[in-house]
């Protein structure tokens, strides 16, 4: 690792997780139970109050072990069935700054900035569309286009074609201790 932390792509060291931290990530890798109360399901699963529970994944986000906790909704239950990466060849001195303002528009769920792969691939900023319809999306890919005014060299929209199951990181083992 370098001194300005690692490359993107490169291992890191695993994060060290107490037995407890361990059962508790196993037991909400699935996410949160939906009932009025979560936190105390979940306690009452693993035997501990729902304070300590909040406390441990308060812990585990302080640490960077879990990026955030929120909602995933299924948003082709929803009637967003267009969904299209568009890829953006954006000049580097304002992607960043276009990219902050592109992320807070609506039906943007996504929005990154990557290293471009010259010379087949010069684009560095990806910005994620869901819509009802392809010209929903079209229409928002629009919107970005104008924001991006001169900024912007070139663009494409890569369409889903099917759905993947999504899931975030599973624990080996069902997340128990090694013996």
């Amino acid at each position: 690792m370098s001194a300005a932390g690692p490359l993107p792509g490169s291992p890191v060291d695993a994060p060290v997780l107490s037995p407890f931290e361990r059962q508790l990530v196993a037991a909400t890798q699935g996410g949160l139970p939906l009932v009025p109360q979560p936190y105390e399901a979940v306690g009452a699963l693993l035997g501990v109050p729902a304070r300590e529970v909040q406390d441990a994944l308060a812990s585990l986000l302080a640490r960077g072990v879990i990026r955030r906790i929120g909602a995933v909704p299924n948003h082709y239950r929803l009637g967003y069935v267009a969904n299209g990466m568009t890829v953006w060849d954006v000049d580097d001195a304002r992607v960043d700054e276009l990219g902050e303002r592109i992320a807070q528009l609506p039906g943007v769920t996504h929005c990154y900035r990557r290293r471009r792969a010259l010379p087949d691939w010069p684009y560095n900023l990806f910005v994620m569309l869901h819509g009802r319809s392809r010209v929903e999306v079209e229409r928002q890919a629009l919107t970005v286009r104008d924001l991006l005014g001169d900024a912007c060299r070139d663009r494409a929209i890569l369409y889903s074609t099917q759905l993947l199951k999504k899931t975030g990181v599973r624990l080996p083992g069902g997340g128990q201790p090694k013996e």
